[in-house]
């Protein structure tokens, strides 16, 4: 018996070395793996603020390929986020990015839903930290996009979309009470068809270091809910160059522009500024107006297949019709690190401190992000 005892206990032991080294090997190793197989990584989410509490739940990332005997077949990658917290708030998004054989064809579809406090300044690029008012959200996202390859690196696409919003006051009496421009305060729906126009040379969609991507959109919500309602237009263009300096170093630069145009336009509608892909170091929302021009340049060192990091640098404004001013630009920039757990996909996990501007009598603006997927 002790015989059985002793080789079951090596037995075992043996069991676990050969998973360690697997685990190993496939997080840890600096080899690529040319088999182009699935990949699946998960990201737990976990922070404490005093308005949410405890918020706990866990991100993932699924990546394939729709014909790996293709090498120029980009990958196809799921996305999705789950997340609650102890004072009843939650955050459930999903998203999908297919690439068909000979990358013909390209989808995109995303589903969110959203109950969650934010903090709301005003309208304008000069908003005051004195008057945050904070809000609780409910939202619903479904979006809808197909292109098609028409001519080489040309793409042709139409969308679809809806969004649903509702809001509640937690602090009756500040600027979202007594601020009487603001347009369809309860929330409201909005539906909105559109076309697209694609140009993409990037070697890679995930991780590029070479190549330039350009993209217009255009799309029109017409006056399906009457009342306050927004009708009008969306109009996006994101522009983004590539350029290899080395076998380790690349730049890329991004530069976007987003605009709402047509009659009441609710505030929820109105264009904002900062999130984890650029203007990062502000809170989302802490500017907001009809019009976002933004750009930034982002220097990346890849130390080898697994690890990396980063610097960048950009400028931004939000303005209404007819505002643009060059003064009014603020900076954006930080720096990050990078771990690639797909190196031959080009997929990683990254973690951003960026760094905002400062205001008179307050604090500058600062924000940490941990993400899928490169900014840009």
């Amino acid at each position: 018996m002790k015989r059985i005892s002793l080789c079951t206990v090596f037995v075992l032991i043996a069991l676990s070395s050969m998973a360690q080294k697997k685990l190993i090997e496939r997080y840890l190793s600096n080899k690529t793996d040319s088999s182009r197989r699935p990949s699946f990584m998960p990201v737990p989410v976990f922070r404490y603020t005093q308005e949410i509490g405890l918020e706990f739940g866990i991100g993932a990332l699924y990546s394939t390929y729709l014909d790996r005997k293709d090498l120029t077949n980009r990958s196809s990658n799921f996305s999705t986020v789950l997340s609650a917290s102890t004072k009843g708030q939650y955050n459930i998004s999903l998203k999908g990015d297919v690439w068909t054989k000979q990358n013909t064809h390209h989808y995109i579809a995303e589903v969110r839903f959203k109950r969650m406090p934010f903090d709301f300044y005003g309208v304008g690029n000069e908003t005051l930290e004195a008057n945050e008012d904070r809000l609780i959200q409910g939202y619903v996202k479904v979006g809808l996009e197909a292109e098609k390859l028409l001519l080489p690196h040309m793409y042709s696409g139409l969308s679809l979309g809806f969004e649903n919003y509702h809001f509640t006051d937690k602090e009756v009496g500040g600027i979202f009470t007594t601020d009487q421009t603001l347009i369809h305060k309860i929330g409201g729906s909005v539906f909105y068809a559109g076309i697209s126009q694609t140009y993409d040379t990037r070697n890679s969609n995930n991780y590029t270091t070479k190549g330039f991507y350009g993209k217009v959109t255009y799309q029109y919500a017409p006056d399906f809910w009457g009342g306050e309602n927004f009708t009008g237009s969306l109009i996006k263009a994101n522009v983004r160059n590539f350029w290899s300096l080395s076998p380790k170093f690349v730049i890329g630069v991004n530069g976007l522009f987003h605009s709402v145009q047509g009659k009441n336009t609710p505030f929820y509608l109105l264009q904002q500024m900062g999130n984890d892909e650029i203007m990062r170091g502000y809170y989302t929302g802490r500017y907001r107006e009809r019009n976002l021009l933004a750009a930034q340049a982002e220097l990346r060192y890849r130390y080898n297949n697994r690890f990396g990091a980063v610097i960048f640098g950009g400028a931004g404004q939000v303005f209404d019709n007819g505002n643009l001013s060059i003064k009014s630009f603020k900076p954006s920039y930080g720096t990050g690190g990078r771990y690639f757990f797909d190196p031959e996909k080009g997929l990683s996990v990254r973690v951003d401190y960026g760094i905002g501007e400062k205001r008179a009598n307050e604090k500058r603006q600062t924000g940490f992000y941990i993400s899928l997927a490169e900014a840009f």
